[in-house]
């Protein structure tokens, strides 16, 4: 249903590509040198937040580095190699210098025996451990004998970085998008992310807005907590918003709702994904995923939804070695841009109207209206202007027409702006409505 250019996907897959190799975690360089490079391409600010902080039930923990580390044979062959592919440390790990059995060693150990040459990825964030990861048929190949293992990393008070871009825009009121930026070498999860963000916000910021933007770029869990803390005085003005990750791999683009799943949020999102991919799906919310998890916690409750392609843990190479640069594709990042694109679209664009003429049809031949919708025939124009008309009551929104009309919603904004200049419709501004609430109160 999108029409595809490949430019843009390429784009888009070179910045993934560019972001993929380094080694990030919740805290530390990894997570600053990705913000640097999303940071060429956006005036972001970036913000460290100290070891120690508390953010709710939370608390920044020391900040982590890694510079190399290895398991080696008795014959002194780097069996394990940070260097070859920094999923093969459990994230977090402590510093070790030790000798070791292969009995002893195979305890420390992480494999997945049912995709034998994956390695996946583990993390010990709050816990102090240390541990490898490896491919289940080099695991099977390792010989009795001992073992020295040595990881040169550390732990010590730093801080959380995050980065944040605000687009200011007609209307204080705010949309938020928020990508997660801890996870290291998983192409879908979260370069992809962060490389359709980043290209959305560059495209945001091009143009005039009705509403403000947000987009913050954190750590997952403890970065959102972090932001939330930081930022809860001024979370009433958010109207919208999605968390965007794994959008970058073949399965079908995934909206998944917001905690009351009736938020703006919701319809919009539900529409734009109907409207660009077919085969696109819904799901309910659940207190399990991503950054919706802290975001629409009760505390907080904000219209905020999810959009991926694959859901996290949908895909066989979730959190694995196997979700490198070959899963994800130009194509497929172009189309996740282009939904998050239709969303602000029908953001921007969606009003409620009330009908100035409301007894009858009114004329339309008179006013000069038929053709006034651009790309349309002069009877699709007069479709989408009599569904605008009957529908506008101040009760239903231009989305609300779209969805149940079947026009889509350029051609339903267009007939809209066309009735409105020829003075038989009335935007129905928020002022106005609450307004007659309370002529209603009072007459009560």
């Amino acid at each position: 249903m999108h029409s595809v250019s490949t430019g843009v996907g390429e784009e888009l897959f070179q910045l993934a590509a560019k972001l993929y190799p380094i080694c990030r975690s919740i805290t530390g360089e990894g997570v600053r040198r990705s913000l640097a490079i999303i940071g060429e391409q956006l005036p972001l600010v970036v913000h460290e937040v100290p070891s120690g902080s508390a953010a709710y039930d939370w608390e920044v923990p020391l900040e982590w580095n890694i510079d190399d580390a290895a398991v080696f044979s008795p014959d002194g062959e780097r069996v394990v190699d940070f260097q070859n592919h920094n999923l093969h440390v459990v994230s977090y790990s402590e510093p070790v210098a030790a000798t070791l059995s292969l009995e002893d060693l195979d305890q420390k150990l992480h494999s997945l025996p049912e995709h034998p040459e994956w390695i996946p990825y583990r993390t010990s964030y709050y816990r102090r451990a240390w541990g490898f990861c490896l491919r289940h048929d080099a695991r099977l190949g390792l010989r009795s004998g001992d073992y020295r293992v040595e990881i040169r990393s550390s732990l010590a008070p730093g801080s959380l970085t995050y980065g944040e871009l605000a687009v200011p825009g007609r209307d204080r009121h705010e949309v938020l998008f928020f990508t997660h930026t801890c996870h290291p070498s998983l192409a879908n999860d979260n370069a992809a992310g962060m490389a359709v963000t980043t290209a959305l916000a560059k495209w945001v910021a091009s143009a005039p807005r009705r509403f403000s933007y947000r987009f913050v770029f954190a750590p997952g869990t403890i970065g959102s907590l972090c932001w939330l803390k930081a930022n809860e005085r001024s979370l009433g003005r958010i109207r919208a918003g999605l968390v965007l990750a794994l959008l970058g791999d073949p399965g079908s683009l995934t909206y998944k709702m917001s905690r009351d799943g009736e938020a703006w949020t919701d319809s919009i999102a539900t529409y734009a994904l109907s409207q660009i991919d077919a085969a696109s799906r819904v799901l309910p919310f659940s207190p399990y995923g991503y950054d919706e998890r802290q975001l629409c916690s009760p505390g907080f409750n904000l219209p905020i939804g999810r959009l991926t392609r694959s859901a996290n843990g949908g895909y066989p190479q979730y959190h694995s070695s196997a979700d490198d640069l070959g899963l994800i594709r130009p194509v497929h990042l172009e189309e996740s841009l282009a939904a998050c694109r239709m969303f602000v679209d029908v953001l921007e664009e969606d009003a409620r109207y009330v009908n100035r003429s409301p007894k009858g049809e009114p004329r339309l031949g008179k006013r000069g209206l038929y053709g006034a919708v651009g790309g349309v025939t002069p009877a699709q124009c007069e479709h989408a202007m009599l569904w605008v008309l009957n529908q506008s009551d101040g009760s239903k929104s231009l989305l609300d027409i779209a969805r149940r009309s079947g026009v889509p919603f350029g051609v339903v904004r267009e007939a809209a702006s066309a009735l409105e200049a020829a003075g038989l419709l009335e935007s129905e501004t928020r002022d106005k409505r609450e307004m007659q609430r309370q002529r209603k109160r009072g007459q009560r």
